[in-house]
């Protein structure tokens, strides 16, 4: 992980329609992942895939290709997909879209507090779409945003460790809560 998300927020109070509104202080990493998350800025994404590629990438042994973490919400461009495929082309490494799945089940997990209560939530609903050619197996490295309490990691890891393709498992998050 390349930093802690939050540094501190404070509760303002709620807004007009009755909305709690926080004065929310950031890191570098987690400011620029909210902003890139919430706020559209698509200028966030070589910074950010620049810092895996330095900070995490060399530390791991021989990467074999990429999948981003698949996301919560749909969006017309993913920022996390975003983030590996600019950190595939920075590192040469193949990038796999939609080898890693998830079905949505219409519960946001950042609404449930414990593992536990994630652990449900998440159930089965993580799969291994086989869109490699060749036999591997390679190592991969999985690309996620935010890391909490590693309910969505594991499930997805489980997966991953069942494909025959997949020898060994790597994570990169840009940040932590």
């Amino acid at each position: 992980m390349l930093d802690k998300h939050t540094l501190q927020s404070v509760y303002l109070g709620d807004d007009e329609h009755g909305h709690a509104r926080f004065d929310t202080t950031r890191t570098e990493v987690g400011e620029a992942t909210y902003q890139l998350k919430y706020r559209s800025d698509w200028a966030q994404v070589k910074p950010l895939a620049q810092a895996i590629a330095e900070h995490i990438y060399p530390k791991l042994a021989n990467v074999g290709f990429i999948v981003s973490m698949p996301a919560s919400n749909q969006r017309h461009r993913q920022p996390v997909t975003e983030v590996a495929n600019e950190l595939g082309a920075l590192v040469k490494v193949p990038v796999f879209d939609g080898l890693l799945v998830k079905a949505a089940n219409g519960k946001s997990l950042k609404d449930l507090h414990t593992k536990d209560e994630k652990i449900e939530a998440i159930g089965d609903s993580f799969s291994v779409t086989d869109g490699i050619q060749g036999n591997g197996p390679w190592n991969v490295l999985v690309v996620d945003d935010l890391f909490h309490t590693g309910a969505s990691m594991e499930a997805a890891c489980k997966v991953l460790r069942a494909y025959p393709k997949v020898r060994k498992i790597y994570v990169a998050a840009l940040t932590w809560r």
